[in-house]
């Protein structure tokens, strides 16, 4: 098994928590990071541009994703724009379509042909991989995030879908494609070994990389462990004296 200095895939931190951003930035494994309006507000994070200005006072020069959230093309544009000029390390994540399923590839062709360095969030078909890939062709250093934990969720493997995305890429060396949304520490390796660029993952994934090798027979124990110090700690108990004499009883 692969160590994580040993892993190709880039991994971003994704996380809406500066406590949090600040700790996997001392990380040497941690390549760039990731956010979007969801993660803010779970956070608590009342500005958006406070809290990204703080974040950007820390993360210089890493690559860092901020999202738009307006729901109509033109506006979509002042915010990205907007949000390009805070630093060149800024990625402006744009989702594949609005709410109301009008694709945005004209303005992602746009933006990117600009100069802006775009991340297309929110992808979970192939079709939208390659309409984000035509419109991403000959511009700017870019990003196509492809859900792959969201595919999962409804019970599909994402692994062919990811493979298939790379391929659809190679003609579009400008954007790297990103395993968004992991569900559990094995995307990480699932990912490196297909090749994809970039992974996001939040704290509570990476704070399992300790497990990584660790021995399975030495997990079992430890589990084991747990559930007994478990049960112990709250005060758990079975009267098995009672429940023998009342079989005894029963039998006779």
């Amino acid at each position: 098994m692969k160590s994580v200095s040993e892993l190709k895939v880039k991994i971003f931190g994704d996380g809406a928590d500066l406590a949090g951003i600040l700790e996997l930035h001392r990380l040497p494994y941690i390549k760039g990071f990731t956010t979007n309006p969801t993660l803010m507000r779970k956070a608590g994070v009342a500005d958006y541009e406070e809290f990204a200005a703080e974040v950007l006072k820390h993360i210089k020069h890493l690559p860092i994703s901020f999202e738009v959230f307006a729901d109509d093309e033109e506006t979509m544009e002042a915010q990205a724009k907007h949000i390009a000029g805070w630093a060149k390390n800024v990625y402006v994540k744009i989702p594949v379509t609005n709410t109301k399923r009008e694709p945005m590839y004209r303005l992602i062709r746009r933006l990117s042909h600009e100069g802006i360095h775009v991340n297309v969030t929110a992808m979970m078909t192939l079709e939208q991989v390659r309409e984000v890939g035509k419109a991403l062709r000959g511009g700017a250093p870019s990003n196509a995030s492809v859900f792959a934990g969201r595919v999962a969720d409804t019970g599909r493997d994402p692994v062919p879908m990811m493979k298939e995305a790379l391929e659809i890429l190679r003609d579009t060396p400008e954007a790297e494609l990103i395993w968004a949304s992991p569900r559990e520490l094995l995307n990480i390796f699932q990912a490196d070994e297909i090749g994809c660029h970039i992974i996001t993952v939040t704290n509570d994934i990476l704070a399992k990389l300790k497990l990584v090798g660790k021995d399975l027979s030495d997990f079992s124990l430890d589990t084991v462990q747990i559930f007994h110090n478990d049960a112990a700690k709250a005060g758990y108990s079975l009267d098995v004296a009672a429940a023998a004499r009342g079989a005894k009883s029963s039998k006779s």
